[in-house]
């Protein structure tokens, strides 16, 4: 008898009653697909709300949004976490042009990366050196590029799979480009767009001054893929045309803002959370549709599936809407800073912040122990084609929870199209597709059903049982 209890107790502990758990997620899925409300609520978002920069109006009217929706649920508490968020304004829509000769202009496409300063009044027009990264330009003298503007273009790398890869190996020209350069005397930087496909939309995104004085900050924009393909061809031939670029940015002071959050509370271990989350804030060029409206309403709709699933988790599963990832990670820092002062033990959190495409797994970030567990939970996925569990990476929202003993995860979507549209002025609703979307809100559900009701423990395997 105590063999039988222990077999049963191990499959208990390792997630190993696959047919309860598999009807559980297939219900999951079903209703994801038949009764879902997470397009709804991102419809109201983009095309009722828009943008969502850091500090604006239209963020707060999706404080006030999404928190009635919440609690239309029926949780058990939901409310606001005060946090100071940056407030930058674009202005008037930014314009620059290639000169080839006194009065013979060509337009092309940029936009302001985000915390850059304005240019003067009058704009800024200078000969141009183009540089296929910070490495390069570092190798130069200081009258190489004193009196310039700088033009970053190395593009993303196209023979990456995956595409998170690929951005993460040039965005540092766009982030630490204008300090590099300013160091120099540069009198402004333009960046090659973050972006895979040719067009002529250019992207924004965060940048940093490092530690430079005001009066060394020099203007900072991004430039369609298009047109950085267009200027660097034309400096091949002329070496010495110039570039015009006139922005009328601003950066104000901080202001108050919220994280928004709701949970449901646990009944048996009602201290050990389980946190699933995506940031409200957007860019201001499009609607934050994919980056990140999808994973808030993911995340919401990861609480409303529990309930209507007929799933009462053990744990204490509490989604978190976080303010200002895009400029400053204010929320998720805010988050974690009070969940160590009250002491909250945080098992697990799981991120949506890679658009709202096809879901294709997870990466997970914590003890192997407990990631090999999870690991064992795959073949339920595999059903609704979900194969990609890989270890490294989550979220950056839920980075500042990490320690040794927790877990963190991303939700991994398909991501070849997501850099067609971060950052950009077409990251609207007209690119999510519902399916997709509900698809993701189902998988992220699962999992946490999954973590819920088995928590992670420190077995990894069956022990071997002697006669």
């Amino acid at each position: 008898m105590k063999y039988l209890a222990l077999i049963i107790f191990c499959f208990l502990t390792l997630g190993l009653n696959a047919q309860s758990d598999a009807d559980y997620i297939k219900t999951i899925y079903k209703n994801t697909l038949t009764n879902g409300q997470s397009y709804q609520w991102l419809d109201y978002l983009s095309n009722e709300i828009g943008g969502r920069l850091s500090g604006s109006l239209n963020a707060e009217l999706a404080v006030e949004y999404t928190k009635e929706e919440l609690e239309k649920l029926g949780l058990d508490r939901v409310w606001l976490q005060p946090v100071m968020v940056p407030k930058w304004v674009r202005g008037t829509p930014e314009f620059a042009y290639i000169e080839t000769a006194p009065g013979k202009t060509i337009s092309v496409n940029i936009c302001a990366l985000g915390g850059s300063v304005a240019t003067p009044l009058q704009g800024v027009k200078a000969e141009v050196i183009e540089v296929q990264g910070i490495e390069e330009l570092k190798a130069l003298e200081r009258k190489d590029v004193e009196g310039k503007i700088v033009f970053f273009n190395r593009p993303m790398q196209a023979d990456l799979i995956l595409t998170f890869e690929a951005y993460s190996g040039c965005v540092d020209q766009r982030y630490n480009g204008a300090e590099e350069a300013g160091k120099l005397g540069a009198v402004a930087m333009i960046v090659r767009s973050m972006n895979l496909r040719m067009d002529d939309l250019p992207h924004t995104g965060a940048m940093s001054y490092g530690d430079a004085p005001v009066s060394k900050r020099i203007a900072s924009s991004a430039i369609s893929t298009n047109d950085a393909e267009m200027l660097s061809g034309m400096l091949k031939i002329d070496s010495s045309l110039k570039l015009f670029i006139k922005q009328s940015c601003r950066q104000l002071k901080d202001v108050q803002s919220y994280n928004v959050i709701g949970e449901i509370t646990g009944a048996e271990f009602p201290e050990e959370i389980i946190t699933v989350g995506g940031h409200l804030d957007s860019w201001d060029l499009g609607d934050g549709s994919h980056d990140d409206g999808a994973g808030c309403v993911q995340s919401m709709d990861v609480l409303r599936l529990l309930k209507i699933s007929g799933i009462k988790p053990k744990r204490t599963i509490r989604v978190v809407l976080f303010m200002n990832e895009e400029n400053g990670l204010r929320g998720g820092k805010a988050y974690a800073k009070e969940a160590t002062r009250k002491g909250e033990n945080h098992i697990f959190a799981l991120e949506s912040d890679s658009g709202g495409f096809t879901p294709r797994g997870f990466t997970f970030d914590g003890p192997d122990y407990k990631v090999d567990q999870i690991m064992q939970w795959k073949p339920l996925f595999e059903p609704y084609l979900i194969h990609y569990f890989k270890k490294g990476g989550s979220g950056a929202d839920i980075g500042p929870l990490k320690k040794n003993t927790n877990v963190l995860a991303g939700l991994r979507p398909d991501s070849q199209r997501y850099f067609d549209h971060h950052h950009a002025a077409n990251d609207t609703f007209d690119a999510v597709n519902k399916r997709e979307l509900e698809l993701g809100a189902a998988t992220m559900t699962s999992l946490v059903y999954l973590v819920d009701k088995y928590g992670l423990n420190t077995i990894t395997k069956i022990p071997q049982l002697k006669d």
